[in-house]
């Protein structure tokens, strides 16, 4: 490594499969959306599989939904160069990608290895709805909430913005306008599950015909989809970077660095963390702690130095809070930002350019790592009909359960001598 290096985790190239597809019904496995957004990565980075020296896999369900845990060995078998590679599983619920990535940095910093792949993958629409809504329940404390509730997680989250409403008032138009937002950046994204679907404004107002309630008062096009997924980062230390730089030719512009991370979690029940929520601050504090963990480790001041957010978005409340949460307005506020703008395309602070959860689709284990290989590619210029013009700095922000478990990223085009 040169005088003058970054020490940061590089980033040297990422891949996500398609989040429209339908594996089980292409007569696919898990085994093989695992392998295909791999063997993406490899390419779109230009990596030999035998560099590869570790690998970390990001997946929540994978025993309930397909009947199969122990996923490390499931990536030995995806090349023969992976045999006798170290490899492990990581759950965190809906944040089981970031848990991946913030092992596969701590092994790179230790100096332990020089190149780690990252995998999250979620195969889900192999069920029915009422099953797959019984098997995401294992995120909550099971047998303790949202008992009586069909689907658990909208009522969660329903409940949500209801404490929000109590607190700061709460009104329908502005998460229906998050909704189509997200529906409207997926539109351009050419991996994402509602990239063809046509919604008109009925499909965001209280039209019980067009956008029935599902629990409480989240409507249908409130809740991301059931997805299946992969998304995959090839990471290096800055040791391996400079050779690869010098072997491929690649510009440092190619490359993005993660410069900053926060990871904070919380008690399980949602009921328990509301009732700590101070009176008059943020309603989840790990969740906002993670955030400004992530932003003095990168050396920002807050969102004025970000260039472009991608954020949990599970439901539009949860989009709602990562608002306030990420400092753009103070808490209750974030209407302010979906009302001027701030948010939108061409908005100074862009959210979620992909679609986001609601629009790109939520493969649960995959989603964290999906929101950095979105990141990547946004600082390097290469997102396509989703860039944001003159993105250099973006953050992403990834929660599991009822905001139990947080982590948030900091990603910078690398600014490493190579």
């Amino acid at each position: 490594m040169r005088e003058g290096a970054s020490a940061n985790p590089l980033i040297l190239g990422g891949a996500q499969t398609d989040f429209a597809r339908n594996w089980t019904r292409e007569g696919k496995s898990l085994f093989e959306l695992m392998g295909a957004a791999v063997r993406g990565a490899l390419q779109d980075a230009a990596v030999d599989p035998g560099d590869v020296g570790v690998a970390h896999v990001g997946n929540f369900t994978g025993e309930l939904f397909c009947g199969q845990g122990h996923l490390g060995g499931m990536f030995a078998a995806l090349d023969p160069a992976f045999s006798g590679v170290p490899a492990s599983r990581h759950e965190a619920a809906c944040a089981s990608g970031s848990m991946a990535v913030l092992a596969a940095t701590a092994d790179l910093e230790s100096g332990r290895y020089d190149l780690a792949c990252v995998v999250g993958v979620e195969l889900m629409k192999n069920v029915d709805g009422a099953t797959a809504a019984k098997h995401l329940g294992a995120a909550l404390w099971a047998g303790a909430e949202a008992t009586d509730a069909r689907y658990p997680w909208p009522r969660q989250f329903s409940d949500i913005a209801d404490e929000y409403d109590r607190r700061y008032g709460l009104r329908r138009e502005h998460l229906a306008r998050l909704a189509e937002l997200n529906f409207a950046n997926a539109r351009k994204n050419p991996n994402a599950q509602t990239r063809g679907w046509t919604l008109g404004p009925e499909n965001f107002a209280q039209d019980d015909a067009a956008n029935p309630l599902v629990e409480g008062r989240l409507r249908k096009h409130d809740c991301g989809q059931l997805t299946d997924g992969a998304a995959c980062l090839l990471l290096a230390s800055p040791r391996y970077a400079e050779a690869w730089a010098a072997r491929t030719g690649r510009p440092r512009g190619s490359l993005s660095e993660i410069r900053g991370w926060g990871h904070r979690t919380s008690t399980l029940k949602l009921a328990d963390k509301l009732a700590a929520a101070p009176a008059d601050g943020y309603l989840f504090p790990n969740v906002r702690r993670a955030i400004t963990d992530a932003y003095a480790r990168a050396g920002v001041a807050g969102p004025e130095a970000i260039d472009a957010v991608e954020t949990h978005d599970c439901f539009t409340i949860t989009e709602y809070l990562a608002i306030d949460h990420f400092g753009v307005t103070p808490p209750g506020q974030a209407w302010r930002a979906i009302e001027d703008g701030v948010i939108e395309p061409g908005g100074r602070l862009p959210f979620n350019p992909s679609g986001g959860l609601i629009g790109a689709g939520h493969p649960v284990g995959a989603t964290g790592v999906r929101m950095l290989v979105d990141a990547h590619r946004q600082v390097t210029g290469t997102a396509g009909d989703c860039q944001v013009e003159g993105a250099r700095t973006v953050a992403t922000l990834n929660l599991g359960g009822s905001a139990t478990t947080a982590a948030a990223f900091v990603v910078g085009r690398a600014t490493c001598a190579l």
